[in-house]
């Protein structure tokens, strides 16, 4: 997942400084110090959302999601990760904001680090179902979007976010596309009607011979490009 990049103000996590909790087991105590739980949401939930939050900002921000990753034992680049944020439809990248917090646990069922990590096979299969996944794929480039009236994401990160999110599905057809995307220079960023081109293109369009693919139906002009530069390139 293409990642922010920030710096918290608040002193570093210091594992050493766990509060044990009843509500949470020694396997569940995430990294840091657990602080006042709230009286509006579970208390295993407001102590985890409290032992990863900068306090500072009163979000978890880029280095609690680090080490919220670190204690889920997941790569903060994976897939996972982004499917977490879209169950909480975190608003902006790298940051969860405590009501964020408290509606994703709700919605996993869980109140514990560990029936967190064990909620994400389903969260996946969740993903994954036809009438959710292309509302991931649209969150997925929305959630790029990370300055003020931003409609277009860079050509770097799109590549890194089809490899993220598309591969698995559609490997031959996204290799290729992230290969012409990184060597034509018509387009230096891409739009959201774009990036959802490359979806609709990847579920219809026949593959390797394109003998489907309509030049005259209302494809985003990059595929016309791109299907042009597939046919030149076999044809030499």
């Amino acid at each position: 997942m293409p990642r922010a990049s920030s710096k918290r103000k608040a002193a570093p996590l210091n594992p050493s400084s766990v509060t044990s909790s009843s509500s949470l087991s020694a396997a569940d105590t995430p990294t840091g110090k657990s602080k006042t739980k709230s009286k509006s949401a579970p208390r295993g939930v407001d102590n985890i959302f409290d032992s990863y939050a900068n306090e500072a900002l009163g979000v978890i921000d880029p280095e609690g999601i680090e080490a919220l990753c670190l204690d889920m034992k997941v790569e903060v680049t994976d897939v996972r990760i982004l499917m977490l944020a879209w169950k909480l439809n975190a608003q902006k990248q790298g940051y969860f904001t405590k009501d964020e917090w408290r509606t994703g646990m709700k919605a996993l069922g869980v109140d514990t680090i560990s029936k967190l990590v064990k909620a994400l096979p389903r969260l996946e299969n969740e993903v994954e179902m036809p009438e959710n996944f292309k509302d991931f794929y649209s969150y997925a480039f929305r959630y790029c979007l990370t300055e003020e009236k931003q409609k277009n994401v860079d050509i770097e990160s799109i590549c890194e976010l089809l490899n993220l999110v598309l591969r698995s599905k559609f490997q031959s057809k996204i290799d290729l596309l992230i290969d012409y995307l990184k060597i034509q220079k018509d387009y230096k960023v891409i739009n959201h009607d774009q990036w959802l081109g490359f979806l609709q293109f990847c579920q219809e369009i026949k593959f390797p011979g394109l003998e489907n693919y309509d030049p005259d139906l209302a494809w985003p002009l990059i595929l016309d490009n791109f299907v042009d530069w597939v046919k030149e390139n076999r044809g030499s």
